[in-house]
Parts: C-alpha cells; sequence; structure tokens
C-alpha cells in the first residue's frame, strides 16, 4: 500500500477524538454551482450524483435517515474521501454547500496530483500519491442550531501528511450558514474572554505530553500561548437546548511540534462570553459547567 494511504489512514483516525471531546478553513458561505454545472463536474469526477435533497428540518427528531453523503476514491494519482451526517444532508442548501465542497476538493485533488505526477517524470523523482480527507459530524443538535465539525487530512508527497479542522453552524431560523466568531461582537472581545482559561488548559496538557511544566516566558518554541480565536471553534452543549460549551482545536505545528498531534481545549460559557454576544444570539447560550 503506498505511502499515502497508510498516513491517511492513521491521521484520519487519530483525529476522531479529538472533536468528539468538545461534544475542522474553507469559507463557509461558498456559492453552490449550477444543476447544469454540478452534473459535468460528477460527471468528470466519477462521482455518483447526490439523491435529491430533503427539506431543512426544523427540530432534530426529524432528521430523515440516509441524507448524508460518503464518497470515496483511490487511484494512481489520488485518494479521496469526504463524508458529511444525515443531520447536514437533510438540510437542502447545507447539503448543497457540503456536495459543492466535495466536488472542489476532489477537483483542486486531482489536478495537484497530475500536476506533481508529470513534474515527477520530468524531472525524474519518485511520484507518490496525494490524498485528501474531509469528515464532517455533528457537534450538538439543537432546536434553533446545528453545530458540525470537520477533521480533514491531506497529503502531497513531503515527509509527512497535514491534519487540520473546520467548523460551521446552520442557523435554522435564518436558514443560512454562520460561523461560531460570527455570534459575538468582535474577535477581539471574544480573544479576551477565552485566552486565559485556554493558555491555562493548554498548559494542562502540553505538560501531560511533555512530561514537564511548560514556562511560557522560557523564550522556547512551542512554550508560548497562541491565539484561541486563530484556532478552530466549535461550539457544543451539554443540555441538549443551548450552547453552553466553546470547543478550540488545534492542528499539529500551532502549539506543539508535529509528534504531538493535534490539540483540543474544551472550555465551559461563563458570564464573560455571555456579555459579549451579540443580542440576538443571547438566548442560544447559557452558561456552562
Amino acid at each position: 500500500m503506498r505511502q499515502g494511504r497508510w498516513a491517511f489512514v492513521a491521521l484520519m483516525g487519530a483525529l476522531l477524538p479529538a472533536v468528539s471531546g468538545c461534544m475542522g478553513r474553507q469559507d463557509a458561505s461558498a456559492p453552490a454551482d449550477s444543476a447544469t454545472s454540478r452534473a459535468a463536474s460528477m460527471a468528470a469526477a466519477e462521482v455518483e450524483p447526490p439523491e435529491a435533497s430533503a427539506e431543512p428540518s426544523e427540530a432534530p427528531s426529524e432528521i430523515p435517515a440516509d441524507t448524508g453523503r460518503s464518497v470515496a476514491a483511490s487511484n494512481d494519482l489520488y485518494e479521496f474521501s469526504y463524508s458529511y451526517p444525515d443531520a447536514a444532508g437533510a438540510i437542502a442548501q447545507l447539503k448543497d454547500l457540503l456536495d459543492t465542497r466535495l466536488y472542489n476538493a476532489r477537483e483542486q485533488l486531482a489536478s495537484s496530483a497530475s500536476d506533481d505526477r508529470k513534474a515527477a517524470k520530468k524531472d525524474g523523482f519518485p511520484f507518490h500519491q496525494h490524498s485528501y480527507g474531509a469528515k464532517w459530524q455533528v457537534v450538538t443538535d439543537l432546536p434553533g442550531w446545528l453545530s458540525l465539525s470537520a477533521q480533514l487530512y491531506s497529503f502531497s508527497g513531503g515527509a509527512h501528511g497535514m491534519s487540520n479542522f473546520d467548523s460551521l453552524l446552520w442557523d435554522r431560523r435564518a436558514e443560512v450558514v454562520r460561523k461560531p466568531r460570527d455570534l459575538f461582537t468582535s474577535t477581539d472581545a471574544l480573544r479576551t474572554a477565552i485566552r486565559d482559561p485556554f493558555c491555562d488548559a493548554l498548559d494542562k496538557e502540553r505538560e501531560a505530553r511533555r512530561g514537564e511544566p511548560v514556562q511560557r516566558d522560557s523564550g522556547q518554541i512551542f512554550t508560548e500561548c497562541i491565539d484561541p480565536v486563530a484556532q478552530t471553534l466549535i461550539l457544543g452543549s451539554s443540555n441538549g437546548e443551548t450552547f453552553d460549551r466553546i470547543g478550540i482545536l488545534v492542528a499539529p505545528y500551532e502549539a506543539g511540534p508535529y509528534a504531538e498531534g493535534t490539540y483540543e481545549v474544551t472550555l465551559p460559557v461563563t458570564g464573560k462570553v455571555m456579555a459579549i454576544l451579540k443580542p440576538q444570539y443571547r438566548t442560544s447560550f447559557s452558561v456552562g459547567q
């Protein structure tokens, strides 16, 4: 089995616990293509056309089964995997957005792998199969919101693959996609509200992995705190009614060397966080434990 495939399977499997602990960067507002161009794209990519989308569901209990999607493909050029759950597939607009991302990701993967193979042949160096994976999953499904996170993986022939995260929120009332930070008055305000507890929790996890205390003022690499808002944010719930948790998902090389893998910090919603929410979203949150 090729090097890229082994790395793909290992790292995508390693990412799963990181996201599930709180219960994924692409542009969540990317427009969907027309039906005609989409059908042509599917034919070119050899992907089975999706089934007709269901109408948006207003309540988690009304989610139709088998509305999610899972696509996997492997050939000499690349290995590709993309999936999203029934809860996302049941919402027509969200399904179309995720399908558009699926097609675009596969087309970009095929193009870059083809270019790399041509360059390898021309310059006389080995070509390694490229890989891309995206696995969307439900963080929490609330009466007014669907919170999703994604585990991402890519390999383009280097020393190793790279893992990352993405997230989005489906606003059921407005029927639009939002990013978690969109619900707050400003990025600076959110950073101020969560930075201290985030840094303390991150250092606690660093110490557990490294077997020694972290000295933030040592001047050594990977000892300083990082910006929590620059990472992937996810919103979670312990009560099934409101958001009361904020998850911060950290990719390799952000808080530690590649060997330390990804980090996850889960923080309760506090009074400070409640105070910086945009007024129209405050009823969707509560103070967590």
